[in-house]
């Protein structure tokens, strides 16, 4: 008889396996601690490499990150396609092997000083982000409905050791090959992909079958007019939105208040370590409040995020904005990537995932893409302003899915 953790369809094949699940998260997590170094490499330098290459238009200092998040967006759809032919393994080594090829590119645009050539490797390691966060949803492939929000939340951990590695990286490694700034941390970056794709060798998630890969469930339009996918997707969407319009900044921001550029590298590793430290109780916190309020709390603490960011100018002013930044994206990402999970059957999981992210990485990019003309036309103030309305938002349509859920249940 199986035990609860593991279910099994009437044909013998295991649909939920907690054991092998576990398993899979510490790979994941692991993977992403070193592998997924490389994005925040990119966010700390991209925009301060790009800054150096440029002429006198440095509204487009923030490109290099723009197309890293383009990349993500571009990638989404493909790595859903992608594993669902080859399976998670294959495919997520694959993805660390781009980044690998994307660090290298972004390495040889310093050293040739082309501004263009750093976008398109930036973009190449967005590409690889994308495979990096289907590692949350790999991590609920096999998991029980009551151990999915730990998996999702115990995965992205790995940022944690990420947030360290990747600034510490830049700081020891970026004038490595002195006299090309911040070649030495892209090559660094590459490396460290490598290793991560080591270490996905190790990943246990059964390769789909091939009847198990044909169109099947509902179409992808009925499931994406569901309230709840629309307000999970809206508040995915925001919450990664939001953090990236104010994280691009930053960096740029701090710079030009006279800060040294290790403030504002340190700045970020900060910010990561807030986006991925709650990852060891948010799950839980979601299984016992639910997602919506978990998704609530961070939608207000990214105002205060913004609210701290207007009130100076200071390395703590900032420091402190970025720490709220991340804990608020952290609380909003997971709890809209929990409601997006209970939207659809098993069956329909590859096409909406991708859906998902798509979604939420087209409009990260826009809101990267505005964030440097934001600062360099309107301020610092300006950015954090436009958090408000947006968070706010966020809570009104939380509230409607409230009253949608109450009607529907009594």
């Amino acid at each position: 008889m199986s035990s609860p953790a593991a279910i099994r369809t009437p044909t013998g094949d295991v649909q939920y396996d907690d054991s092998r699940a576990k398993r899979n998260v510490v790979v994941l997590a692991i993977a992403q601690a070193i592998g997924g170094a490389g994005a925040p490499i990119n966010i700390a330098i991209s925009s301060l490499a790009a800054f150096y290459l440029l002429g006198d238009d440095k509204g487009l200092a923030t490109v290099p990150i723009t197309t890293f998040v383009l990349g993500t967006a571009c990638g989404a759809v493909p790595a859903a396609l992608l594993m669902r032919r080859v399976g998670r393994r294959a495919g997520f080594i694959i993805g660390m092997l781009i980044a690998a090829l994307g660090g290298l590119v972004e390495a040889g645009a310093i050293g040739i000083a082309s501004f263009w050539l750093l976008a398109l490797g930036s973009f190449m390691v967005g590409v690889t982000n994308a495979f990096v966060h289907q590692f949350r949803f790999a991590a609920a492939d096999i998991s029980s409905p009551a151990f999915r929000p730990k998996a999702i939340s115990w995965v992205l951990i790995g940022g944690i050791f990420a947030a360290i590695i990747g600034p510490q990286t830049v700081i020891f490694t970026r004038d490595m090959l002195d006299p090309l700034p911040f070649a030495g941390a892209y090559v660094s970056a590459s490396i460290l992909a490598i290793i991560g794709a080591f270490v996905l060798i190790f990943l246990d998630i059964p390769k789909p079958k091939i009847d198990e890969t044909a169109q099947k469930g509902r179409r992808l339009i009925e499931i994406a007019s569901q309230s709840g996918f629309i307000i999970a997707v809206i508040c995915a969407v925001c919450a990664y939105a939001l953090m990236s319009l104010v994280m691009t900044a930053a960096p740029l921001a701090m710079v030009a208040q006279g800060h040294h550029q290790d403030m504002a590298v340190l700045g970020i590793q900060w910010h990561v370590l807030a986006m991925f430290g709650p990852s060891f109780f948010t799950g839980s916190l979601i299984a016992r409040f639910g997602a919506e309020r978990i998704v609530a709390i961070g939608m207000i603490l990214l105002i205060g995020c913004a609210a701290v960011a207007l009130s100076g100018y200071s390395v703590g002013h900032f420091w402190l904005a970025l720490v709220l930044l991340g804990i608020g994206w952290n609380f909003g990402f997971i709890g809209g990537t929990t409601l997006v999970t209970q939207t659809y059957r098993p069956e329909e999981k590859e096409r909406v995932q991708a859906l998902n992210d798509f979604l939420v990485f087209g409009f990260v990019a826009l809101a990267s893409l505005s964030s440097g003309h934001l600062l360099v036309f309107g301020g610092w103030n300006l950015v954090n302003l436009a958090v408000f309305p947006v968070a706010v938002f966020c809570l009104l349509a939380l509230g409607r899915l409230a009253l949608i859920r109450k009607r529907a249940f009594g």
